[in-house]
């Protein structure tokens, strides 16, 4: 098992920016590939940024491409996901995931969640 949990959400302005964290515990963190979702209201979750156990592989969904970065501190057992120049379409519950995947953007490959944390980008 690992527990994750995220922290780092708020309020910001259109073109401000907020530093989501995950921390990790339980099973060794630094096995898994971590991601992030996020889920805006009345619509579908969808794949953010993942980053692979060793830091050697990330992706990101186009939107946020040049504007999010995603890095994890495995010996701190920590996730983040820095977010830059955000507009109001980033608002969202944004959610950090783990799993065995060297690589994935599907979440149904993902076996371990947290419980989410709101960001809310004001125009």
């Amino acid at each position: 098992q690992v527990q994750l949990v995220e922290s780092g959400g708020g309020l910001v302005q259109a073109g401000g920016s907020l530093r989501l964290s995950c921390a990790a515990s339980g099973r060794t963190f630094s096995r898994y590939t971590m991601g992030w979702f996020r889920q805006a209201p009345g619509k579908e979750r969808e794949f953010v940024s993942s980053i692979s156990w060793g830091a050697g592989a990330t992706s990101y969904v186009d939107s946020v491409k040049g504007r999010f970065t995603i890095s994890r501190d495995n010996a701190k057992n920590m996730g983040y996901l820095q977010m830059n120049s955000l507009k109001p379409e980033d608002t969202a519950v944004y959610y950090c995931a783990a799993t065995t995947a060297y690589r994935s953007t599907d979440e149904r490959e993902y076996i371990y969640w947290g419980q989410g944390t709101q960001v809310t980008v004001s125009s």
